[in-house]
C-alpha cells in the first residue's frame, strides 16, 4: 500500500509499505551536514528519495541543487512521484540507476557534497537468491561499503565533503576505505539510544583531500529514561513537547 507521510518540514513523502520504509538514520544524516550557497548535492541510494526532501527546505534561497540515485525502480519512481507533488522539480532530481555507475551516469567531480545512507551489513551465504526491496536496502548484496567510498570520491570536487551513516561496528573499515579513496574523515558524532546504552549509529563527514584531523562531536541521545524523545531528537523531528 502506498501511503503519503508529512515531513514535518512542508515536504510531503510517498512511501510503500510493503517496502523498506526510511528511518530515523535517514533523518539524522539529513540534518549532520550543513548546507552551503550553492552546493550541489548528490544523494547516493537515496531510496524513496527521503534524504533529499528533508534537507531541501535548509537549503531555499541559497542555490542548492539535489540529485539522487536509486537503482530499484519502484523505490525511484515513489521519490520522483513525492518530488512532482512537492512542487521541486527544479531543485531535486531523481535517476533510477546504480550508484557503481554513478561517474558513468552523472560528470565526476561536479558536486560538493555527496550524502549516503548505504547498505549496513555484510552479505551472508543465506542472501544470495533474496533481492527482496529491504535486503537491497539493508545488505551489501548490490553495493559495499568500497564501492560507497570509491564512487563518493569520483563524484565529489576537490575538498568536497561525504556525509555517512553506518554502524560503529565498522568504524574500522569505514575509516579505512574512505583513507583509501583520498577522504579525510573530520567530523563523527555518535548515536546512542539512551545514555545508558551502547552506540547503535554514527555520523561521519569527510572532505575529498583534506587535511588530517578528527573532531568528534557531543554524543546525540535518542531516548529519555521515561522512553520519550530528547529534546534535541524532537528538534531535529520538527516536533515539539507534548
Amino acid at each position: 500500500m502506498i501511503r503519503c507521510d508529512d515531513l514535518l518540514n512542508g515536504n510531503f513523502i510517498f512511501q510503500d509499505t510493503e517496502g523498506f520504509l526510511f528511518g530515523m538514520d535517514a533523518v539524522l544524516l539529513a540534518h549532520f551536514p550543513v548546507l552551503r550557497r550553492g552546493d550541489e548535492v548528490l544523494d547516493l541510494c537515496t531510496g524513496n528519495g527521503a534524504v533529499p526532501l528533508i534537507m531541501e527546505p535548509a537549503g531555499r534561497g541559497k542555490g542548492v541543487h539535489f540529485t539522487g540515485i536509486e537503482i530499484q525502480k519502484p523505490a525511484a519512481a515513489l521519490a520522483q512521484k513525492s518530488v512532482d507533488y512537492n512542487g521541486l522539480g527544479e531543485s531535486i532530481r531523481i535517476m533510477e540507476g546504480d550508484v557503481r555507475e554513478a561517474a558513468r551516469l552523472l560528470p565526476a567531480a561536479s558536486f560538493s557534497l555527496v550524502t549516503v545512507n548505504p547498505p549496513y551489513m555484510k552479505s551472508g551465504h543465506g542472501l544470495r537468491g533474496d533481492l527482496s526491496s529491504r535486503t537491497i536496502a539493508r545488505h551489501e548484496v548490490c553495493l559495499t561499503l568500497a564501492d560507497v567510498a570509491l564512487e563518493g570520491s569520483r563524484m565529489l570536487k576537490m575538498n568536497g565533503r561525504l556525509a555517512m551513516v553506518h554502524r560503529p561496528e565498522r568504524l574500522t573499515e569505514i575509516f579505512a576505505e574512505l583513507s583509501a579513496n583520498h577522504l579525510e574523515p573530520k567530523r563523527m558524532r555518535l548515536v546512542y539510544p539512551a545514555a545508558d546504552r551502547e552506540p547503535n549509529l554514527v555520523l561521519i563527514e569527510a572532505v575529498k583531500g583534506g587535511r588530517p584531523g578528527l573532531r568528534c562531536e557531543p554524543p546525540l541521545i535518542v531516548y529519555r529514561e521515561d522512553r520519550s524523545y530528547t529534546k534535541e531528537l524532537l528538534d531535529i523531528y520538527g516536533m515539539t513537547e507534548d
